[in-house]
């Protein structure tokens, strides 16, 4: 074989090889749906921004592995003109749960872990923790386990409420941010629990936690073995704590609803709920990434189709089925608060039951669709970020569904009106 033959052999393996890692486009109508009534979407997105509720949105949908919808509206920002594209980074928030999640789950398939492991086992400073009462703290029952930290039924919480006495400890603790995980794990290990692991659901910092648990498993800091284990392998290159000098002027600004302006304002960089994205050193699992809408989907065809994309597998399909299986019960079931498991909520701190969802390993679930009022087959999984963000996977249909804006704890019902209007498009 001659040295020319050769080379177009070479580049024609690192092609299909590159192609491989993208979702192929195709007509909806080629996948039983509609295009006129996908339009419906794009006349969605463009009010939001011709209404002033958002600054930009850019939204996917995917069916039986191809992509047959992306639309983009608006800036990405009310002080910068500059168009979202689907190379735009945003920060995802806690969509960075789900990731965490499989790399932890990638660890429990290598025998590194037993979801009924003390997290103590890993992190010493948790072996003797104590639960609030108004007389001070008293010892837990038993121990804080893996599937605690998993299912957010650790007895950890996030600082929402200032009305509570242990987010107000939370609110003190964290004034000064942690210099990285392992000083992270020490600080949250002081802090007294909310009720008894295993006691309830309570939406937490539990996922950050489970970032330190995997560099002391691994050996690994938590960003490269992200990088290493998940991101390299889907072709994830736009996915990251710490943004690359090159890449910042593509990062989204942020911004936040003011009710007194009646209108959408930028919102300041830095603190640990609106992290720096350069220097960072604090790799936090429950909240740190920042990723575009096509990685993102990456990420998300490789859970539906069963932990496999592009030739790699990640986990195994059995796996996959009980990761998002409802690992709550009647006693455990979930309520809404900050970003919201209910998919008809959004993530504005809003309290109470959140009816027909339950939460499996890093995902809430769907578990009656008439119960939650939702369009969606029952056993769907999902979650957003506190900046809007959303992800779903219907199994059933076959499609996966992103939205990524940057509003903190928007006001606004996008979420449940994007999947309505994305059902409707089905024909077959």
């Amino acid at each position: 074989m001659n040295l020319k033959i050769s080379l177009i052999i070479l580049v024609l393996v690192f092609s299909q090889g590159a192609l491989a890692k993208e979702i192929r486009q195709t007509k909806p109508e080629n996948v039983g749906m509609s295009s006129e009534r996908l339009l419906r979407m794009e006349t969605l997105n463009q009010s939001y921004v011709d209404e002033g509720k958002l600054a930009g949105v850019l939204t996917m949908i995917a069916r039986k592995g191809k992509i047959i919808h992306i639309d983009t509206a608006g800036t990405m920002g009310v002080e910068n003109t500059t168009a979202i594209t689907e190379k735009t980074l945003f920060r995802i928030y806690s969509m960075t749960k789900p990731i965490t999640a499989v790399a932890l789950m990638m660890l429990y398939e290598e025998g590194a872990f037993q979801l009924s492991d003390p997290v103590a086992k890993f992190l010493p400073e948790f072996a003797d923790l104590t639960i609030w009462t108004a007389a001070g703290g008293i010892k837990t029952n038993g121990p804080m386990t893996m599937r605690h930290l998993l299912t957010h039924t650790s007895g950890l919480s996030y600082g929402f409420n200032p009305k509570e006495p242990v987010d107000q400890l939370y609110q003190e603790e964290f004034k000064s941010i942690p210099k990285d995980l392992a000083e992270y794990a020490q600080v949250m290990a002081k802090l007294p629990l909310k009720f008894e692991p295993g006691e309830r659901w309570h939406y937490s910092m539990a996922s950050d936690v489970l970032g330190a648990v995997a560099e002391k498993i691994s050996g690994q800091r938590f960003d490269q073995l992200l990088k290493q284990r998940i991101f390299d392998p889907l072709g994830m290159a736009d996915t990251f704590f710490d943004v690359p000098a090159d890449k910042v002027e593509r990062l989204v600004d942020n911004h936040y609803w003011n009710p007194q302006q009646n209108q959408l304002a930028k919102l300041p960089i830095g603190g640990v709920v609106n992290p720096s994205t350069s220097d960072v050193t604090l790799f936090l699992g429950g909240q740190g990434l920042v990723s575009t809408i096509g990685d993102y989907m990456k990420f998300a065809e490789m859970l539906r189709k069963g932990g496999e994309f592009a030739g790699k597998r990640l986990l195994s399909p059995k796996t996959i089925e009980f990761m998002t299986q409802n690992h709550l019960n009647a006693v455990t079931r979930v309520t809404s608060s900050g970003e919201s498991p209910a998919i008809g909520l959004e993530s504005s701190g809003l309290q109470g039951s959140a009816p027909g969802t339950g939460f499996g390993l890093g995902f809430g679930i769907l578990t009656d669709p008439i119960e939650a009022g939702v369009l969606a087959s029952k056993g769907s999984y999902f979650w957003g970020g506190a900046a809007g963000t959303l992800f779903w996977i219907d199994p059933e249909e076959e499609l996966v569904g992103i939205a990524m804006m940057q509003l903190m704890g928007s006001p606004w019902p996008f979420r449940q009106e994007m999947m309505v209007l994305s059902y409707q498009a089905i024909t077959e």
